[in-house]
């Protein structure tokens, strides 16, 4: 299976400015990602798509490919994964190269543990998925059976839809969440039927810590993980 990786560096970034090529732990955000995607023996090739020269004279400079520069518009706040893909897939067919699937790698994810990425890939050919995600479990007290969506004011219903109430943790059923590390896509979904989620779903869960970077409190975040981290072999380096 021939596996596109793809790394979504847009400019424009609000929560945190320039966040893609901010230093954090004195090198760029996007060299993390960078990093593990190097690492990867089942990418079969992987670039940066951004709108922004600045990212992309940083991205080369770090070794990355920055094959095309993508449309403005595929870079505004309200740009959805979809079309930026399509993008990619199409600028790469025009160079003669064909994928089975796409490997998004957000640079806002940038502590993957070594192999992680060649994981996700195996399990995702072995389940003959659509789509695979990574995740993390939801901790009990916020699973869905115990969460509530108001209906009205000062009437609650239980998200699920069900009528009585899980009533012991025990009961409840495994639930998980996206936790962005990476994303698996194949490219007949993106391009054919112009989605990103299958019927065929499947998950690998992600152990240990995981941090996505939106805002600066998050930024904060990373910055304390890595001054835990840089510590420790074979971490980040």
């Amino acid at each position: 299976m021939r596996v596109l990786g793809v790394i979504p560096a847009r400019g424009g970034s609000k929560g945190v400015p320039r966040k893609n090529i901010k230093l954090l732990g004195g090198k760029p955000l996007i060299w993390y990602t960078l990093k593990s995607a190097k690492e990867s023996k089942f990418l079969s090739e992987c670039l940066v798509s951004t709108e922004d020269k600045e990212i992309k004279e940083t991205a080369i400079g770090l070794g990355a490919e920055v094959p095309f520069l993508r449309p403005k518009e595929l870079a505004l706040d309200t740009a959805s994964t979809l079309p930026v893909l399509t993008h990619a897939l199409s600028e790469m067919e025009h160079q003669g190269k064909y994928f089975d699937a796409v490997c998004i790698l957000q640079p806002t994810s940038p502590f993957r543990s070594s192999g992680f990425i060649d994981k996700c890939i195996k399990k995702f050919i072995q389940t003959k998925a659509d789509t695979l995600i990574s995740v993390k479990k939801v901790p009990d007290h916020y699973n869905p059976h115990w969460v509530f969506e108001e209906t009205e004011k000062d009437r609650f219903k239980i998200s699920t839809g069900e009528k009585q109430i899980i009533p012991r943790r025990q009961q409840l059923p495994n639930t998980f969440y996206r936790d962005g590390m990476v994303y698996l896509v194949k490219s007949d979904l993106i391009l054919r039927e112009n989605t990103l989620f299958g019927s065929k779903i499947s998950a690998y869960p992600t152990q240990g810590d995981s941090i996505n970077i939106d805002t600066m409190e998050d930024w904060r975040l990373a910055e304390a993980f890595l001054k835990t981290n840089m510590q420790k072999p074979n971490k980040l380096e």
